[in-house]
């Protein structure tokens, strides 16, 4: 993170992850060598690099993707793969390009099932570190009013605006190029309920801005959270002022669905 990965892959004896090409090749392996030194101490640590382009992601998405149906009545496919809905069906076409959110992960299936509870007509949503636009998109279809869709990476920002018009929900979803903080969140209030599927110590930080973010009585979605982080996460949202009202478990991750105080009725069933 301290050289700019924005994540980290196990593979095997490995640790993966993907870095802006730098200026300096050469000069950039010598500030890495020099970090893990100040950080690991006298720990050896082998560096290997290969260049990749953005291209290999567009087609590994492409390869590994399919529709997927989720909770109730909400269909997530891609444009190369055409469903035929059931009566009542809600189809979202997400193409994720180089943004994160599609139907394979389980915190974007946790989200999806969570929204579809919490989601009424006219509401006006906040999703928080929107990646590909699934989750803004969903609420737009699931009948929000308004949807304000926040992500500060350029390259998920393409994503997001092509899945917003491909839907055809580009009169109800909004999208702005921005690092959400504290003091944005509080000065996009007030909404009737804030989605965020991001890393559980990006989410902690946040608490106090979706609290200011919301409307008493409206309801906050947490996800990105593995399953021994959720305990914190819970604690941490009960102590900004929210209500617990369940968790989604999707093998190791963990989606919550909360309220803040003077909640509204959210439904008991998915």
């Amino acid at each position: 993170m301290a050289l700019g990965g924005r994540a980290v892959l196990e593979a095997g004896d490995l640790y993966v992850t993907h870095v802006e090409e730098p200026e300096d090749p050469d000069a950039f392996l010598d500030r890495a060598r020099a970090t893990f030194a100040a950080l690991l101490g006298p720990v050896p640590v082998d560096i290997t690099t290969r260049w990749v382009d953005h291209e290999d992601w567009a087609e590994t998405w492409k390869r590994g993707l399919s529709p997927r149906r989720i909770g109730g009545y909400l269909v997530v496919t891609t444009t190369w793969h055409p469903v035929d809905p059931r009566p009542g069906d809600l189809v979202l076409v997400i193409d994720p390009g180089m943004a994160f959110g599609t139907a394979e992960h389980g915190t974007t299936r946790g989200c999806l099932r969570l929204l579809e509870r919490a989601m009424g007509e006219g509401q006006r949503v906040l999703d928080v570190g929107a990646g590909s636009g699934i989750l803004g998109i969903a609420a737009a279809r699931l009948g929000a009013a308004e949807v304000l869709a926040l992500e500060g990476d350029p390259l998920a920002t393409e994503a997001l605006a092509e899945n917003v018009a491909l839907n055809g929900v580009a009169d109800r979803v909004r999208w702005e190029e921005r690092w959400a903080d504290t003091a944005l969140l509080a000065a996009l209030a007030p909404r009737n309920g804030v989605v965020a599927n991001i890393e559980s110590g990006i989410l902690r930080s946040l608490m106090g801005g979706f609290s200011a973010a919301l409307r008493p009585g409206g309801w906050l979605i947490l996800s990105g959270t593995l399953e021994h982080e959720w305990p914190g996460i819970r604690e941490a949202a009960e102590a900004a002022g929210f209500t617990f009202v369940d968790v989604d478990a999707d093998e190791e991750w963990r989606s919550g669905l909360f309220t803040r105080t003077g909640a509204a009725h959210v439904s008991d069933s998915v």
